[in-house]
């Protein structure tokens, strides 16, 4: 299991809505679009890791740093829609006509709004880890007793896409137990990942955390939630989880299996939230025979 951080790759910047946007990226041929998550930390550095290997095979891979994260600039809007409508400036300011669209956790979301809004620009969508992507468990029957009550609290306690932190600055053990939280391979937490992933959760990042985090929360009713919105989407779709995430997704995601039996949905074992660290060589895989599918 090879996920050692690829530091040799060079940081570009490219000026959209009038921002500075860096990005990072690997290969030649057709392009794919790596988007990370929004907890804080987050960055395109997620995915130092995964270049390299998902360019195999030309294809150009890019991930970038979304507004508020990373080494990109801080927008006035720290919304979502905000950042999943970025995704195709991104594309247009790097003249992309069309790409494939891998979504990190909340991004996953993103991406799959992009292919229900403008699927003639996407190839392919992957989601990896998540938890929108997923139905809810239907309810424990009365009668569960305490384990289910304890099964309950446990999916309640999960935190929400985004918004795992606390309202401080975080100290450099914060930055190592949010991993801890997140990894089924808690060896991957090298000194050298957790200090850039610390370095990115501090200064104008942490700023955009807390605007993120003051941001309302989206009530139950509105929009069709987009889980039952997938048999809508018209371009390939893979969706990725991992056996031990968090807030039950490996049973969400086999209950989707049922419900909706023509998903292209798999389960990876001893791989929790960081799907493409915990699961590298896997994600890399399916990935690839995805895309070249």
């Amino acid at each position: 299991m090879d996920t050692a951080l690829d530091m040799r790759i060079e940081d570009r910047f490219v000026t959209i809505d009038g921002l500075n946007i860096r990005y990072i990226e690997r290969g030649e041929g057709a392009a794919v679009i790596l988007l990370q998550g929004a907890s804080i930390g987050s960055s395109a550095d997620v995915f130092l890791g995964n270049l390299g290997p998902l360019a195999e095979g030309g294809r150009r891979v890019i991930a970038y740093d979304q507004p508020g994260f990373g080494l990109s600039d801080n927008p006035d809007d720290y919304g979502v829609p905000y950042r999943r409508d970025f995704i195709l400036k991104f594309m247009d300011a790097l003249g992309l006509e069309t790409a494939a669209l891998v979504g990190h956790s909340q991004a996953g979301a993103m991406a799959l709004g992009v292919a229900l809004g403008n699927p003639e620009r996407l190839s392919h969508v992957i989601v990896a880890a998540g938890g929108s992507a997923l139905p809810p468990l239907p309810p424990l029957p009365k009668d569960a007793g305490d384990a289910g009550d304890a099964k309950a609290a446990t999916a309640t306690a999960a935190p929400v896409e985004g918004r795992e932190g606390a309202p401080s600055v975080p100290t450099i053990e914060d930055t190592r137990k949010l991993l801890e939280a997140n990894l089924y391979h808690v060896d991957l937490i090298t000194e050298d990942a957790l200090a850039l992933r610390h370095s990115r959760s501090l200064g104008k990042n942490f700023e955009a955390f807390l605007a993120r985090g003051n941001l309302p929360s989206k009530g139950g009713g509105g929009a069709t939630p987009v889980w039952q919105r997938l048999g809508e989407i018209k371009v390939p779709l893979m969706l990725i989880y991992g056996r031990e995430d968090r807030a039950d997704a490996a049973a969400r995601a086999e209950l989707l299996k049922q419900q909706q039996p023509g998903l292209n949905i798999h389960i990876v074992e001893g791989c929790k939230h960081m799907l493409p660290w915990d699961a590298a060589a896997e994600f890399h895989r399916l990935a690839k025979d995805f895309l070249a599918g």
